[in-house]
């Protein structure tokens, strides 16, 4: 059996898996650069792959959700000239299984339709997906597997760095769980109130979710940051880092089925 390259691309970090199967063999975060040219994440992506013992010419698909357009092309090239294939470029159009029932559902990012489908497929509905990016998003699922919509929020470090900037005596701090809300000192504070205070965010709008949508639904969080917040937030179910990476892998594999 080959290799499926499952790449993530958000606005702050490229998220990228290795899966033989439903196996994930490696896992790798690059920064989001626009500027870089598909040979120079050629030249990324080969080196990654051999420090894991793995042959770029195994190879057989390349499945690609991503939020940042300037990088389509780049990345569409990336997989032709260094892998040899056609990128899977996931689209609001496409046939994943998931029904979008949004008011536009081309405005719905690839990332959270690619979320719902792993969500759904693995833990069923209703559900809902707390994604930690460069914004925190929040995506429900039905009970039948239709895409309802959710919320969008500021991502921790996207506030953070606001916090950092517009406020002239507030440094950049470690984002770490201080062990309590009442800080010492600023950087204890700081830290407080964006750990705990996110913490609160997501069960606020999860339970307001849930009463709009009359059912108990599990949350399920991913992202860089979802075990930190996950770990204070009491609504969260389970905490899914590779959420995304297999949604791409459910919808590459049944794409080949209908091909």
């Amino acid at each position: 059996m080959g290799l499926l390259l499952a790449l993530d691309v958000g606005n702050t970090h490229v998220t990228a898996g290795v899966f033989r199967g439903p196996e994930v063999l490696a896992r790798w975060r690059l920064e989001t650069d626009r500027a870089r040219t598909e040979d120079e994440y050629g030249v990324f992506f080969r080196h990654l792959f051999a420090l894991a013992g793995l042959s770029p010419d195994e190879v057989e698909g390349v499945a690609i959700a991503s939020v940042v357009p300037p990088l389509n092309w780049i990345l569409e090239k990336l997989a032709r000239r260094y892998f040899g294939r056609a990128p899977l470029m996931v689209r609001p159009e496409m046939d994943t299984g998931i029904e979008i029932r949004c008011d536009n559902p081309r405005e719905v990012g690839a990332d959270r339709i690619v979320n719902a489908v792993a969500a759904f497929t693995q833990y069923g509905g209703p559900c809902i997906v707390v994604d930690f990016g460069t914004a925190t998003t929040f995506d429900v699922v039905s009970g039948s597997g239709e895409y309802l919509g959710g919320a969008i929020a500021p991502g921790i470090l996207t506030a953070t760095e606001a916090l950092f900037q517009k406020a002239a005596k507030l440094p950049r701090i470690e984002l770490v769980d201080p062990g309590t809300a009442i800080g010492r000192n600023t950087i204890t504070s700081m830290q407080a109130g964006i750990v705990y205070g996110f913490a609160g965010q997501v069960d606020a709008l999860v339970r307001r979710i849930r009463r709009e949508l009359g059912a108990a639904a599990p949350a399920i969080a991913t992202g860089g940051l979802a075990g930190m917040v996950a770990e204070h937030a009491e609504t969260i179910a389970t905490v899914d880092v590779d959420l995304t990476l297999t949604g791409l892998r459910l919808i590459y594999e049944r794409q080949s089925r209908t091909a």
